[in-house]
């Protein structure tokens, strides 16, 4: 399983999908509000979140920021341990 997440933007439909985990996954959609659903897979991980009227949520213009706390990935900073 791979570190990356992927970031992909329908401006058709203004919807951003965030894709946390890669591959094919059966998954059950958890609905937050109207813009915003959570897609969660086997052993309750999250696969995904999609967000729904993205330039509203997002605020126009605004890129996400996006803070990962706790992950061990292997996109450490050079010379970190």
């Amino acid at each position: 399983m791979g570190g990356n997440m992927k970031l992909s933007y329908d401006p058709e439909v203004d919807a951003l999908y965030i894709r946390i985990i890669e591959g094919k996954q059966e998954c059950r959609t958890l609905r937050l509000n109207e813009e915003i659903a959570l897609n969660v897979g086997p052993g309750e991980a999250l696969v995904g979140i999609e967000i729904l009227d993205a330039s509203q949520v997002l605020g126009e213009g605004q890129v996400p920021v996006i803070e990962l706390e706790n992950l061990r990935a292997s996109a450490g900073k050079a010379g970190e341990a």
